[in-house]
């Protein structure tokens, strides 16, 4: 058993991840152009990769529990590498669409078998340092991305951003068959039943695509009840079918296991209020300060930096002081960045907050998974760190109507200059409708560019605006991406 070998390839799988879903949201314009693609197909390019991963972690988890972390993690990145491949040779939309998703069940596969080799292969003691890097690891990709993506559009046009993915990719796949670790015995007897894997897949694709509508239909929308009510039904038949299960796939023991549900709970809080505040923030940044999206990420980039630096700050509090200490510690931290959002301050505190919870909430997770199901509490806390982002962005979206009704009662008492208002003419700066690329003009709701023109005919500079990703994860400009989970793409 080689720890070293298993960390690098932990780390190495979890950043091709990161990497791709920053670099993609530089490819979407010139994507667009080229496929001749609508706005509804370029996020849906984001999204069919964002719900098929969401759906299928768990799954994913508890097939690596049953067959082998290092068979899965193989598997996950061989496919991701070939449908990468696809997408580069892509004739139209349709196709990226299909092939993202593919490439999601892929990344499913990948992802939860990152931790899970890290738990095989570093004892309790050592577990904390094994995460902290793979965290930093991970944050440098996220920061990294946007520069990356930049260079290959630039040069080469958006299908290099994908055949990037393919020796890396490949790379991966061939140092994880050297991976040796030791395989617990199986705990349980029986197979996966198909019928619950599908109906976990089914309520976890639901419950976040109604999270992702939430800004467009609002939370009283026919839309986001009707999503809601049929994950809630979903679950219900999940429970019912998992209880005469002999072999479930969330198993009895990790059901039972206080701290997992509790570091659950705690990264999935603490995600929603990161990104539904950087979310809030970036509307005022654009509409009140006037910033555009590269100066916005500029802002932000020091809690990438302080995430970064932070991680392996926090393996160590974490082995001085404990996990509960350092998760309260990291939890203030984050609370107390959020204040900060607005004098400008608060995004470094934001990011050595999340950094300790981080890692003090994945290392608890990983190392008191019982004997057996590293795979399937890796996949949870991938889950979790999936739907805490969306619905943070859905709370804080769901208010961007009230701060625009502020900015509005602030101009007319001429304390906000008119041409800031969002969608104003003149005012040469994105609004909340750009962030998440759903302006009411682009979804046709009584706006010129509803029918306005083709891409060539638009004014120089427009269309970092336009093919802005949906909501989710990777809805924010560079710097403010997701660490883990489908926040890693």
């Amino acid at each position: 058993m080689r720890p070293g070998l298993a960390l690098l390839v932990s780390a190495a799988g979890a950043m091709l991840v990161a990497v791709d879903g920053t670099v993609l949201l530089m490819a979407q314009p010139s994507l667009r152009r080229d496929l001749g693609a609508s706005l509804a197909q370029v996020q849906w390019t984001s999204t069919a990769y964002l719900l098929t991963v969401a759906a299928f972690l768990v799954v994913a988890g508890r097939l690596g529990d049953r067959y082998g972390h290092a068979r899965l993690l193989f598997t996950g990145a061989l496919g991701f590498a070939a449908a990468s491949a696809g997408i580069a040779l892509a004739p139209g939309a349709g196709w990226v669409i299909a092939l993202r998703a593919t490439q999601g069940l892929f990344g499913a596969l990948l992802q939860p078998a990152t931790l899970a080799l890290l738990r095989l292969a570093y004892p309790p003691e050592r577990l904390g340092t094994a995460v902290a890097v793979r965290t930093a690891a991970i944050g440098l990709a996220a920061a990294a991305g946007p520069l990356l993506g930049g260079v290959l559009v630039e040069r080469f046009g958006w299908r290099a951003v994908f055949v990037a993915n393919v020796p890396a990719a490949l790379v991966i796949a061939a140092a994880a068959l050297c991976v040796r670790v030791a395989v617990p015995p199986r705990p349980e007897p029986g197979r996966i039943r198909p019928v619950g894997a599908a109906l976990l897949a089914a309520a976890v694709a639901v419950l976040v695509h109604a999270l992702a509508g939430v800004p467009e239909h609002g939370w009283a929308g026919q839309p986001t009840l009707a999503g809601f009510a049929g994950a809630a039904a979903l679950t219900a038949l999940l429970v019912r079918s998992e209880r005469h299960s002999a072999m479930p796939l969330v198993p009895r023991a990790v059901a039972r296991s206080g701290s997992v549900t509790a570091s659950m709970a705690l990264l999935a809080l603490v995600s929603g209020a990161l990104f539904g505040a950087l979310f809030s923030a970036c509307f005022a940044l654009q509409d009140a300060a006037g910033l555009d999206p590269l100066a916005t990420g500029l802002r932000v980039l020091p809690m990438t930096a302080a995430m970064v630096a932070g991680a392996p700050v926090a393996g160590a509090a974490l082995r001085r002081f404990g996990a509960r200490a350092t998760a309260v510690a990291g939890t203030g931290l984050v609370a107390l960045g959020i204040t900060g959002l607005g004098p400008g301050w608060g995004f470094g505190v934001l990011g050595a907050g999340f950094a300790a919870v981080m890692v003090t909430a994945t290392g608890t997770v990983v190392g008191d998974a019982p004997a057996g199901h590293a795979g399937v509490v890796g996949g949870l806390k991938q889950t979790a760190m999936n739907v805490g982002p969306a619905f943070g962005i859905a709370v804080a979206a769901g208010t961007a109507g009230a701060s625009t009704a502020a900015l509005a009662a602030l101009a007319a008492v001429g304390l906000l200059p008119a041409s800031r208002l969002p969608g104003r003419a003149g005012a040469g700066h994105a609004g909340a409708g750009d962030l998440v690329g759903e302006g009411a003009g682009e979804r046709g709701e009584g706006g010129p560019a509803a029918d306005g023109p083709a891409d060539g005919e638009r004014p120089q500079g427009r269309d970092r605006h336009e093919a802005q990703r949906p909501v989710g994860s990777g809805d924010l400009p560079a710097g403010q991406r997701g660490y883990d989970g489908v926040a890693e793409a």
